[in-house]
């Protein structure tokens, strides 16, 4: 079975919404769009690189996907050859018709489109943006892999990763790196349950 990969650029206080521009999504009000721009340097543009390197396929919701194809089709290297080489798998409710190569739509119930889609083979799937996409994905327990960059900001409001709708669940840190402008790129795996207990009791045990 092949793995659903969360990639997100989040501020330090969990905003996923706008980092591209300030009119990418303005959606509640929110106006401090395009916060990621500063501090996008060559070495998280090589994180990038490295990140759409291998084979993959990608899962968008549809807001992400008409920003990423108005875009990318009309741009040229390696990250722009990954991406529209990729096939698009597309969550939308409103869309008839896909104009990016390699794309096409999820049928019937989107959580179910995508546990099919696991099971079938093929490259692992990659999720960018698509922040409600994301909590459908979340409240399914759908994801085995989050790659989080947290750039120092912070938004104050905002769409988040992790809403109410996100199960409880144990991840263990596989990677970490940081870039000369700030940004910490993290990813996590799945790893059972939450391992709780008792600080006290442990401090007791431990005398």
């Amino acid at each position: 079975m092949r793995k659903l990969v969360a990639v997100c650029q989040l501020t330090l206080d969990g905003v996923m919404q706008g980092p591209g521009g300030p009119e990418e999504d303005t959606s509640g009000g929110f106006g401090v769009g395009g916060w990621s721009f500063g501090y996008f340097d060559d070495a998280l543009a090589g994180l990038v690189r490295e990140e759409l390197a291998k084979p993959f396929d990608l899962v968008l919701g549809r807001r992400t996907y008409e920003i990423f194809a108005s875009y990318w089709p009309h741009r040229d290297g390696p990250i722009a050859d990954a991406l529209n080489g990729a096939r698009k798998y597309v969550a939308s409710r409103t869309l008839d018709r896909l104009d990016w190569g390699r794309s096409e739509l999820l049928e019937g119930d989107v959580a179910e489109a995508i546990r099919e889609l696991k099971r079938k083979p093929g490259p692992d799937l990659i999720t960018q943006g698509s922040t409600d996409l994301l909590q459908t994905l979340l409240a399914a327990d759908l994801i085995d892999e989050f790659r989080l960059w947290v750039f120092p900001v912070l938004a104050g409001s905002g769409k988040r990763l992790f809403g109410s709708g996100t199960r409880p669940a144990g991840l263990r840190l596989v990677g970490t790196a940081s870039t000369p402008s700030g940004v910490i790129a993290s990813t996590y795996v799945r790893d059972g349950e939450i391992r709780r207990g008792s600080m006290p009791a442990k401090e007791a045990a431990e005398a």
